[in-house]
């Protein structure tokens, strides 16, 4: 079973980033409502103080003379108006003023508390808090808080100039805070959804914008090895940081890759065909010495003998044999340093007269382009050949009332032509042995017109390329440097 760490980064960053964004809301939006709680909780002393020390002015005389109504009305008018005002959410539930003796002298609910009742006797909740008043003293407002009390006591001491009278005591329903409390709560509920409905989705975009071409980077880099992959478009991601500069060493890794094996390949290829040209070379020369003894010894036994008409038939059929072997093997015997005079232009427009009627019987537009204003010091014997063998090889691949073009001129002190023509495309194994002569997979022919321009190019320490110009068209490119040529 798959973890959760496992799965992909597509998947996990987004993830995370939203359960971070979750928890991080989560703990703001706690530390916010605590703070407003403790806020709440420092208001509700503030106002209770304050009431305290206004009811205790006005409370202090009354009790000095024992004026028990005015006591009483004081604190009823206090909680009269409390409840009036509207703007107030804080509630104030009940008012007493006790003696010293923890006597109730007046009460805003009389029916609750009468009159000269024993805090203690009012209920559990005033027995602990009548506990409590006996235990401490002093001269401010305090909070009381008792366990499992459904009520809130603020207590205000009734005194002056040293006389003390008695106690204010203020009651607060423990839920006091909730109306309050409640409405910021619920602000900061909508203000968290949202910021989280903000976040959320931008954090989903940035992290499947980080991390799909992370992914996309991991599957190329799987196929390396198998199979060529794909490039990276990195500009999508749009950045130059760490990632945008990974996806382009990863472009440039990828091609730096691919030159290197066209590289390795084009030396096993030239290497095969040296080989094959080392061998084919030594073949003929072995089978030229006594091919050309048997040619002699015919053409001595026609002259000097007298046969039948019927022998002189086989002879010559088998004189024709022989000098068909002999052109074939005057093929494999490529010496390009013989001399011969320099390449001129017109040279050039020789091998266009000489491909034309073929071309004109296919009905083949031919492009001619000829850069050459003068001759160049090379020989024009075999750049000539060159020239014969790779337009007859394109015309012949050519479809009916098809397309070759030919271009020559001299490019950074090399010789380079070139000849497209439209036609069946070769599959990239035969282009791989195109330069091998008696190939099998040449088509129509055995193969030794590309083999020795193959040979007359690398003579010269020029290069010959062929390549897939477009779906429908091939073309070869050779490149011969001038200044080297012998």
């Amino acid at each position: 079973m798959t973890s959760f760490l496992d799965l992909s980064f597509r998947h996990k960053i987004p993830i995370w980033g939203g359960l971070l964004i979750i928890i991080t809301a989560l703990a703001v939006s706690g530390s916010l409502v605590r703070e407003a709680y403790e806020e709440l909780q420092e208001d509700l002393l503030i106002d209770a103080e304050t009431l305290g020390q206004s009811l205790t002015v006005n409370l202090f005389p009354a009790m000095l003379h024992d004026d028990t109504w005015r006591t009483f009305e004081i604190i009823r008018a206090s909680i009269d108006y409390v409840k009036a005002d509207d703007s107030n959410t804080v509630k104030l539930e009940t008012i007493l003023v006790v003696d010293n003796a923890l006597q109730v002298v007046a009460s805003a609910h009389p029916k609750v508390a009468p009159v000269l009742t024993d805090l203690r006797r009012i209920g559990p909740e005033y027995a602990d808090l009548a506990e409590w008043l006996a235990q401490t003293s002093g001269e401010e407002t305090r909070e009381i808080i008792l366990p499992h009390s459904k009520h809130l006591f603020f207590a205000t001491p009734i005194s002056r100039e040293g006389l003390h009278l008695g106690t204010l005591i203020m009651v607060y329903p423990e839920d006091v805070f909730w109306p309050r409390f409640a409405q910021i709560l619920w602000h900061g509920l909508l203000a968290g959804v949202f910021v989280l409905a903000i976040l959320i989705p931008l954090n989903w975009y940035w992290g499947r914008r980080l991390t799909i071409p992370l992914v996309q980077l991991t599957e190329r880099m799987g196929e390396m090895g198998k199979k060529w992959p794909e490039s990276l478009n990195y500009k999508d991601y749009g950045h130059n940081d760490e990632l945008g500069r990974l996806f382009e060493a990863y472009n440039l890794m990828l091609q730096e890759r691919k030159t290197k094996e066209a590289l390795e390949m084009q030396i096993v290829q030239s290497e095969r065909l040296a080989a094959v040209g080392q061998l084919a070379a030594g073949i003929a020369h072995e089978i030229n010495n006594p091919l050309s003894g048997m040619l002699t010894a015919i053409d001595t036994l026609k002259c000097h003998s007298d046969v039948n008409p019927q022998t002189m038939k086989t002879i010559t059929l088998i004189e024709r044999g022989l000098g068909q072997i002999k052109e074939t093997v005057g093929a494999l015997l490529v010496e390009a340093k013989l001399k011969s005079r320099d390449l001129v232009t017109q040279d050039i427009e020789d091998v266009l007269t000489l491909i034309t009627p073929m071309a004109s019987k296919k009905a083949l537009h031919v492009s001619w382009h000829n850069s050459l204003s003068e001759g160049i010091p090379l020989p024009a014997t075999f750049v000539r050949q060159i020239m014969i063998n790779l337009l007859l090889n394109a015309v012949q691949a050519a479809d009916q009332q098809g397309e070759v073009a030919f271009d020559i001129g001299v490019t950074d002190g090399k010789l380079r032509l070139s000849v497209t023509n439209s036609g069946k495309m070769l599959s990239a194994e035969q282009i791989t042995h195109l330069f091998e002569p008696f190939s099998p997979l040449s088509e129509g022919g055995h193969g030794l017109g590309l083999w020795v321009t193959y040979q007359i190019v690398h003579q010269f320490g020029g290069h010959i390329v062929a390549e897939r110009k477009s779906s429908d068209h091939m073309r070869f490119t050779v490149d011969i440097p001038i200044g080297d040529a012998a």
